[in-house]
């Protein structure tokens, strides 16, 4: 029984180490993110003319609420491309290639919150992977010395 607890107690402090970590996104909108930068979709179209050179391209697409490193977007799929647009800052808005050939245009929303990836972030689940390792093989241990 008091192995059984100790192993429990061992996955519950592992499970919280984890999550830690743990950023959520506000995903209550269309949204892609460029250099860093969160824009929003909005249902107003840009003409062709009106855009200006290429800046960047979706590099990672997900519909799972969550932090992500790079030009991540939740409704537009990798590949997609983000151009300026003419005598518009880039501060204010974007325009984002759709896959019928037209021009969406995206609102600058603010800095994405999201990091991008490093050993910082990776640490915890090596830390919490590592303890409960050390838990269950000192408990492993215990119960052969018990015995003997």
């Amino acid at each position: 029984m008091r192995k059984s607890f100790i192993i429990l107690i061992a996955f519950w402090l592992v499970s919280n180490l984890m999550m830690i970590n743990s950023a959520w996104a506000d995903w209550t909108y269309r949204f892609v993110v460029n250099e860093g930068k969160t824009y929003m979709v909005t249902d107003q179209h840009v003409q062709p003319e009106q855009t200006g050179s290429k800046i960047g391209r979706v590099t990672f697409y997900s519909d799972q609420e969550g932090t992500y490193a790079g030009n991540v977007s939740n409704y537009f799929p990798k590949g997609t491309e983000y151009f300026l647009i003419k005598d518009v800052d880039i501060h204010k808005a974007i325009a984002i290639k759709a896959s019928d050939g037209s021009f969406i245009q995206a609102n600058y929303k603010g800095e994405y919150k999201g990091k991008p990836e490093s050993w910082s972030n990776i640490l915890p689940y090596i830390f919490g992977g590592m303890l409960l390792i050390i838990v269950i093989f000192i408990v492993i241990n215990k119960g052969r010395s018990s015995r003997s």
